[in-house]
């Protein structure tokens, strides 16, 4: 909405959750979508900044390493931790 930041809008936080680390092809049971708290989009007063909003993730192929447990990129990259 152009022209409209006001005191910001309040939104729910959706977040896609690791459950558990990934055996073979990723499942949809190996994640959790889950939705914290309300937010508010509020940009600072004379901002020149933008808010977006996410329709679509991807996920790239570096990123399918850091989802097994054990593997990750040792010096470069932790696996990622179920739950965070």
């Amino acid at each position: 909405r152009t022209g409209e930041m006001g005191g910001g809008d309040e939104v729910r936080n959706k977040q896609v959750v690791l459950r558990q680390h990934v055996t073979g092809f990723p499942k949809e049971e190996d994640m959790a979508i889950t939705t914290s708290n309300t937010i508010k989009l509020k940009l600072p007063e004379g901002s020149a900044g933008v808010l977006v909003k996410n329709l679509y993730l991807s996920c790239d192929p570096y990123m399918r390493n850091l989802m097994n447990a054990g593997t990750g990129m040792p010096g470069y990259l932790p696996n990622y931790t179920p739950g965070s």
